[in-house]
């Protein structure tokens, strides 16, 4: 019988390499941040959209957590269309 493999994030488990873990998860959390803004504010899809400057379908794919549709350069600029700043931090691995 092998041993399960074991990961330190689900992002590890479904991502080639490291860096492209790290791109799923920033985005993750970014989506995660916007969707909670609409969520607090009671906005419908169409006024989310119209204030994050995309598409009510667009933000329809945000809300459903449609990662893979998402670049982190587009991610921010939602964020910041919400009156929003994004800051990182970086960590050792």
């Amino acid at each position: 019988m092998s041993k399960a493999k074991e990961y330190s994030s689900i992002w590890d488990a479904i991502a080639d390499t490291p860096e492209q873990a790290a791109n799923l998860q920033a985005r993750a959390e970014l989506m995660r941040s916007v969707a909670g803004m609409v969520k607090r504010h009671g906005w419908t899809q169409a006024e989310a959209a119209r204030r994050c400057g995309v598409t009510q379908p667009r933000m329809n794919d945000l809300l459903r957590g449609r990662i893979s549709r998402f670049s982190l350069d587009a991610l921010v600029n939602m964020v910041s269309c919400l009156g929003r700043r994004v800051r990182m931090k970086i960590e050792a691995a």
